[in-house]
């Protein structure tokens, strides 16, 4: 899937670069916005359809948010170092370190909030996440706690980097793996948003 997407992307360049006219492009814009409508909707059926979540979620309570506020946390703070660092706009820096790994959101809503050059940094040190986490994932696992195998993926911990995870780790981490995920995925659209429009 990965691979997919960043062949997609180099497509997409292609055709912006030497094939579609103005027309096209405004075009693609307009369709990038419904398709993130219809992205969000498919979001919301999977975290309904999985029951495990919700059994879990009544059987942890509160303790249940420790991962993903600290996967959170630890985003932010990568966008606060990152942004003098790259001599970028700290509300830029901060949106893009919002999209916790999931790059096809984030790519289109900070192209719609900022404009086509943030909406790929943002795509781009997002899958580029993803890409580590597949990497990083056994290495976490084996040398610390089992549960922290899950803050390298932070959003796709519930579908594309959660075999690593199952793999790797347990049924126990593998249901907090999902759990995590639908948590993340539910804020990113708020966190970039509020960042952006913050500073």
């Amino acid at each position: 899937m990965t691979i997919i997407a960043i062949i997609s992307l180099i497509l997409g360049i292609l055709c912006g670069q030497f094939i579609f006219d103005a027309n096209t492009i405004s075009m693609f814009s307009n369709i990038s916005d419904y398709a993130l409508y219809i992205l969000m909707f498919a979001v919301g059926i999977s975290v309904g359809t999985n029951k495990q979540v919700f059994h879990k979620l009544k059987e942890y309570h509160i303790k249940i948010l420790i991962i993903p506020i600290g996967i959170i946390i630890g985003s932010i703070i990568g966008g606060f170092v990152s942004a003098p660092i790259l001599k970028m706009p700290l509300n830029e820096s901060l949106s893009v370190s919002s999209g916790l790994g999931w790059y096809s959101l984030s790519g289109v809503l900070l192209t719609s909030l900022g404009g086509a050059e943030l909406g790929t940094i943002g795509f781009l040190s997002n899958i580029m996440r993803e890409i580590l986490s597949f990497m990083t994932i056994p290495f976490v696992a084996k040398y610390f706690n089992k549960y922290t195998a899950i803050a390298p993926a932070g959003a796709t911990s519930e579908d594309t980097t959660l075999p690593v995870i199952i793999k790797y780790t347990s049924a126990d981490v593998a249901i907090m793996s999902v759990i995590n995920g639908v948590i993340c995925t539910a804020v990113v659209p708020l966190l970039i948003n509020f960042f952006f429009n913050a500073f």
